[in-house]
């Protein structure tokens, strides 16, 4: 498939490279960005939203990019729609079919820089996510960087920037969502959340799936 990277894809395990936005609003509407400019499907973005019913909705740009985050976490409603980010400086505006959401993000704290210091190759490994996932548990309640998703994957997170998210304004399907609040309660699509305080994090995602994803990631569709 065109935009794919051969380096996404090495012995069953699909790498996304970008940034993960984690937010919490006033209206009680949680929103996770994925917002990846190098993946095994080519750039895109996607969305996650968890609304104060508990309702768990995705947003994704493609019907093959949604099945594939679908088939990894957990939602009650899939939405296929056009999704875009553009970043200018420090603030960031997505819109996402019913959503129209922009966030300004702070320097960084001393997390943040000492996750600069580590070297790309090195977040990408597993092993590492091994042995930050003590660590995070401990500075970032709530948030895991390995764990068991859907369909038998596995998921490792390696992060390598971490900024805060100072202020937030959005609307959904016509109502305003608030300002920025904490991820509280955390979202519930996977086996972990994002920090409890808006965050914007650079991370590198490793995703161990079954080989026939891995056929796909080289440009041939599953039958059936």
């Amino acid at each position: 498939m065109s935009g794919r990277s051969g380096d996404a894809f090495r012995g069953g395990r699909l790498r996304f490279d970008g940034w993960i936005a984690g937010l919490g609003t006033a209206s009680g509407t949680r929103i996770v960005l994925g917002h990846w400019p190098r993946s095994p499907f080519g750039p895109f973005s996607d969305v996650m939203l968890e609304r104060p019913d508990g309702e768990r909705l995705l947003l994704a740009p493609t019907r093959e990019t949604a099945d594939f985050v679908s088939g990894t976490y957990v939602f009650d409603t899939v939405r296929v729609v056009p999704v875009a980010v553009r970043v200018v400086d420090d603030v960031w505006s997505v819109t996402a079919g019913p959503l129209d959401l922009r966030f300004t993000t702070g320097r960084r704290r001393l997390l943040g820089l000492l996750l600069c210091a580590v070297p790309g190759v090195l977040a990408a490994r597993p092993g590492w996510s091994v042995l930050t996932s003590l660590p995070a548990r401990l500075l970032l309640p709530g948030v895991r960087t390995r764990g068991s998703a859907r369909a038998g994957r596995r998921e490792w997170y390696g992060a390598r920037d971490l900024r805060p998210i100072r202020t937030v304004t959005g609307v959904f399907e016509g109502d305003d969502l608030g300002p920025a609040a904490p991820v509280a309660p955390p979202v519930r699509f996977g086996f972990g959340s994002v920090p409890r305080r808006p965050a914007l994090t650079r991370v590198t995602t490793t995703v161990a799936v079954e080989p026939e994803w891995g056929r796909v990631s080289r440009g041939t569709r599953p039958r059936g």
